[in-house]
């Protein structure tokens, strides 16, 4: 929800879970510090400020980070993740940069450019377009999506691609292929080659990279630096420790990093639980082959995409919609 949000089609808090209220209602503890290490065979958990914690089973779900933002440090940096400071920050980035240099004035609007040119890339793209827009309504919008790829939307079908280009075009976002961006200055992204692309707002919205945490937790990780797991969810160490979503790599699967697979990881995470608990038989999970995508235009119109079928409407932005806060609000306590 969170494009939808930045688009203003949301309001922030329609997009949260509040974790204190639903951990109460769970009857669990809910603790608000930085892990800092695990001890695998004491089976605890350590903490900046709080007393170690022991446990009999663990699950680790950190999510990602967008892949080479923490590569650069400038002004104009703004990466997607974490998600829930995203929209502020950009809103802080956009004044900043209108009030650099005395131009906090109508004549100058701050040029947009989004790197990552994956369908999380095109999404916030799309709706950081209709934000601008709605912030700036006589002035024209100037958003570039740079991508080291060949082509964008990586994973969708070719129509639905063209689509996504037509529609790109349309509002006159620019895409530019094969830039690997190498630096980032206060207003400009630079290219391996040299080649510049004027910027003072720039979106980091790259591929899925594992936060740096799960390199120091002592278990086994591919070569992105994921945990390890085997297809039921547990860490290939054999301890009692699970990984899901975006933190695991299911060892003999090829699974995209997307929510749409952690929503189906959990009911048999819970299983597992409770079977280690219980020292009763995994369950397996087998990710779905196919899934529903569909990708928010910003315009109160989405591009759905479903076995080779591919629409671009108002309704599919109804059904995304109704999706979407049908699952947020069964943990909105």
């Amino acid at each position: 929800m969170l494009p939808g949000t930045l688009a203003n089609q949301f309001a922030i808090d329609e997009m949260q879970i509040p974790l204190g209220p639903l951990a109460k209602k769970a009857a669990a503890e809910l603790i608000l510090d930085e892990c800092i290490g695990l001890d695998v065979d004491a089976r605890v958990l350590h903490f900046a400020n709080h007393d170690p914690v022991a446990f009999d089973a663990l699950s680790i779900g950190i999510g990602s980070m967008p892949a080479g933002w923490d590569q650069h440090e400038s002004p104009s940096l703004v990466p997607v993740k974490p998600m829930q400071t995203f929209i502020e920050r950009l809103s802080r980035r956009v004044v900043q940069s209108r009030e650099a240099d005395g131009r906090d004035t109508d004549d100058r609007i701050p040029k947009i450019v989004v790197v990552g040119g994956g369908v999380a890339g095109v999404e916030i793209a799309f709706c950081v377009h209709t934000r601008m827009k709605q912030l700036f309504p006589k002035r024209s919008v100037s958003i570039e999506i740079v991508t080291s790829g060949e082509q964008i939307a990586d994973g969708m079908s070719s129509r639905s691609i063209q689509q996504l280009r037509r529609l790109l075009s349309r509002r006159s976002i620019n895409v530019t292929t094969d830039f690997r961006v190498d630096e980032v200055t206060e207003d400009e992204v630079i290219d391996e080659d040299g080649n510049g692309r004027r910027a003072d707002v720039v979106l980091w919205a790259t591929g899925a990279a594992a936060p740096p945490l799960l390199g120091s937790l002592n278990l086994p990780t591919d070569d992105r630096g994921f945990l390890l797991t085997d297809n039921t969810l547990r860490t290939t160490t054999g301890a009692p420790i699970f990984a899901v979503g975006d933190s695991g790599t299911i060892e003999s699967e090829h699974t995209p990093k997307a929510g749409v697979f952690a929503v189906r990881q959990a009911p048999v995470l819970w299983q597992n639980l409770v079977a280690t608990l219980n020292r009763t038989t995994l369950s397996r999970y087998t990710p779905q082959n196919e899934f529903l995508r569909i990708l928010n235009t910003g315009d109160d119109k989405a591009l759905l995409q479903y076995k080779g079928y591919s629409f671009h409407a108002g309704w599919c932005w109804q059904l995304k919609r109704w999706i979407d806060k049908r699952f947020i609000q069964q943990y909105q306590v």
